[in-house]
């Protein structure tokens, strides 16, 4: 299991030249791939996100690609010198001009736009690329690396949070016999307290309790909470894209919950529900960071 949250570097160097890859990503229910190349490698971006897509399926990831010329580059650097005259006289104007005080150095004059030069040279794609997809599988495999390890810390948040809830839908198991007897032996307290002699046996006491029983019956949904909750355990476990799946299953939990704490009628059932549903929440918030 992973986060949706990482980091990644990679580089490859070719005849002097670096080829630097940087991913970063952040949670997005979709995939969002968005990818900032040079100019010159710009033909590259379709074959960069099939490299992508075939490893992260979820997120938003932010690829950053950057060329740099080697000393080999530099050995062809052109200067325009006509250029420098013209920056140099117009220094010195300006400093005649405004009275400034120092001398206008070569260093200035070349540090001047234009002035040195690396002559543009069209790039092979085909040749580049095999630099440009190691750097970028470097930079991929350190990405997923930290997802995972995310992914790990998340994955026994989860596992803690979802016993204290099945823990609890444990104890609501416990309770539902005891519903029913306290609700009878309530009615009978009631009808009592009104003055009515009545048996405790009587047909109308026992009729009663019986569609008591049936209307806050939660049998089936603590079975559906015990299938969901196995199901979420199991998929904390794989070692593959769950997130979609757990989102699901929690909006499935929380349908069931809502349903058990509506036909309880039972104050500590009912308190019972109010923590499962609290621990539901924060299990959500968290599954929005898993791939």
């Amino acid at each position: 299991m992973r986060s949706m949250t990482g980091y990644g570097r990679g580089q490859s160097v070719n005849n002097g030249s670096k080829f630097s890859v940087e991913l970063n990503s952040v949670n997005r229910k979709q995939s969002d791939v968005v990818v900032q190349l040079p100019r010159e490698l710009s033909e590259l971006e379709p074959r960069v996100r099939d490299v992508i897509n075939a490893e992260v399926s979820r997120g938003r990831l932010n690829v950053v690609i950057a060329f740099h010329r080697g000393a080999a580059a530099a050995q062809n650097l052109s200067l325009d010198a006509d250029l420098a005259r013209t920056y140099y006289k117009a220094m010195l104007e300006l400093q005649r001009e405004i009275g400034a005080a120092g001398e206008v150095s070569i260093e200035t004059v070349l540090r001047a736009p234009g002035v040195l030069r690396i002559p543009e040279e069209e790039m092979d794609i085909e040749e580049a690329w095999p630099h440009v997809e190691a750097a970028l599988k470097e930079a991929l495999s350190d990405l997923i690396k930290m997802r995972e390890n995310e992914g790990k810390h998340l994955a026994k948040d989860l596992a803690k949070r979802l016993k204290v809830v099945r823990d609890a839908v444990t104890k609501v198991t416990e309770l539902q016999p005891v519903v029913v007897k306290r609700y009878r032996q309530s009615l009978h307290e009631r009808i009592q307290r009104a003055g009515v002699e009545l048996p405790i046996d009587d047909e109308r006491l026992t009729r009663e309790v019986i569609f008591f029983a049936e209307k806050s019956d939660i049998t089936e949904e603590l079975t559906r909470l015990e299938s969901h909750f196995v199901q979420v355990a199991t998929h904390l476990k794989k070692n593959e894209p769950v997130g979609r799946t757990l989102e699901f299953m929690t909006q499935e939990i929380g349908r069931e919950f809502n349903t058990l704490g509506a036909k309880a009628n039972d104050v500590e059932i009912s308190q019972l529900v109010v923590i499962c549903k609290s621990e539901m929440e924060k299990i959500r918030e968290q599954i929005q960071n898993i791939e």
